[in-house]
């Protein structure tokens, strides 16, 4: 073992967002070249770790292609104009694992405004940009904090199939596959299977991927996507639900305040208050809003997306609010197990659930509401929506024995996540998307 190498074990690594702790002191660097110059025999290296960029300066150096992972051994000098205000003057520079060919892009040169295709054709190298790393972590943290605040609220973590044999929302949409000879499909939802816990834990939630073979080729959705679910039980009405998705983003938003900000600022985003009581508006009277504010008429059972901006706003406008949630869904706009809603005289509503849906910055990131109990009720509703009493006879078979008034909601995580950073199209949002035409990387 040379001197040098004896140097760097004894050496602990250093991330450059601690190089300010450092100054004036010998450390040892591990990443990423992000990017090079030669300038007559000083050369500059701009190394990437996961915490951040650093300058370093040295001479006589060999240096490597971009994206070649190496270590360097240097001290922190203070410097105005690198960035995090320190470079590193390199004593000793080791590649650990060169890039053999240039990298198809650019990374410090990529801009979210190039053809999405062509960054998602790459995406094993596109996915280490900056802004890419930025929003995969604010995700992360989204997810970390939907899993903790949810813990505080007395919900369990559940874990349901991901291969069924009939579909969650009525057999439409669905990824047929090949079971052992047996015809079977990619989950749409845990929306059967999370109603179903409710009777063991009562309040419960999953993380999980979701698919919905949707022929849609647009910048806000995907056929595989991150599904934040969650199911409570013993509610008085959807009121209860929404409640909890309004205390549930309080503190999402608040923990990305905490965690999150280096990459809000990089991206030119903001983080959200979340009101105290988010508003509401029926489905009907939001409707009427757009045409009468703003000239759009609205066709169809639900909002289109144009509807949906206008909406929102509005309420940004006269609310202060990015959040709205829109209640009171149709029959004909929501699943079969959408609880109706009631009548003056108590009695169930043949034409309106107690479904909903929120907007945020202009786009529905989630659907939800109270669901069916009543075993009888349910079974009428599979009758009028025409679905085979035996494909739900698994689910349906618990409602014999005493289900709870329940609801739940489901959040799209890289739908949020694009709102929350002004990413145009979701698939951003997603470390490898997969869409109507791509299967890989």
């Amino acid at each position: 073992m040379t001197h040098t190498e004896a140097q760097q074990a004894h050496l602990p690594r250093t991330l450059t967002r601690d190089l300010a702790a450092h100054d004036g002191q010998q450390v040892r660097l591990q990443g990423f070249v992000h990017a090079r110059r030669d300038l007559g025999g000083v050369q500059f290296v701009v190394l990437r770790d996961v915490s951040g960029l650093t300058q370093c300066v040295g001479s006589g150096l060999s240096l490597p292609l971009a994206e070649s992972s190496v270590e360097i051994v240097g001290t922190v000098k203070a410097h105005p104009k690198a960035p995090g205000g320190f470079e590193v003057q390199i004593a000793d520079f080791r590649v650990i694992s060169a890039a053999v060919e240039p990298a198809p892009v650019e990374i410090p040169k990529m801009e979210w405004n190039v053809n999405p295709e062509t960054m998602l054709d790459y995406r094993v190298v596109t996915v280490r940009g900056l802004k890419e790393r930025a929003a995969l972590k604010v995700q992360a943290e989204l997810v970390a904090a939907f899993r903790d605040h949810l813990g505080t609220e007395g919900f369990t973590e559940i874990s349901t199939p991901k291969i069924v044999s009939a579909g969650a929302e009525g057999g439409a949409n669905l990824f047929p596959i090949d079971y052992f000879g047996r015809p079977a499909y990619l989950a749409q939802s845990p929306q059967l299977y999370k109603q179903i816990m409710v009777g063991v834990f009562e309040r419960v939630y999953e993380v999980a991927p979701v698919y919905r073979a949707e022929e849609h080729a647009t910048s806000r959705h995907l056929n595989e996507y991150l599904s934040l679910d969650v199911e409570m039980g013993f509610i008085e009405d959807e009121e209860d639900v929404m409640a909890l998705e309004n205390r549930l983003l309080a503190a999402i938003m608040e923990r990305l305040k905490e965690r999150c900000a280096p990459e809000f600022a990089l991206l030119g985003a903001t983080i959200p208050e979340v009101p105290t009581h988010i508003p509401r508006i029926t489905l009907m009277d939001a409707r009427q809003l757009v045409t009468d504010q703003f000239g759009h008429a609205v066709g169809g059972k639900d909002l289109d997306p144009e509807a949906e901006r206008l909406l929102c706003q509005h309420y940004a406008e006269t609310h202060g609010s990015d959040f709205v949630f829109v209640t009171k869904y149709p029959r004909a706009a929501r699943p079969f197990y959408a609880h109706p809603d009631a009548n003056a005289d108590g009695t169930p509503s043949q034409e309106l659930t107690r479904g909903f849906d929120l907007l945020f910055r202009g786009i529905e990131i989630t659907s939800g509401g109270q669901r069916i109990h009543d075993h009888a009720m349910l079974m009428d509703s599979i009758a009028a929506y025409k679905l085979s009493p035996e494909s739900l006879a698994g689910y349906t078979e618990v409602f014999k024995y005493g289900m709870p008034p329940h609801g739940g909601f489901a959040i799209g995580a890289e739908r949020l996540t694009a709102k929350l950073l002004g990413i145009a199209n979701v698939r951003y949002a997603r470390a490898f998307p997969r869409d109507r035409h791509r299967l890989t990387p």
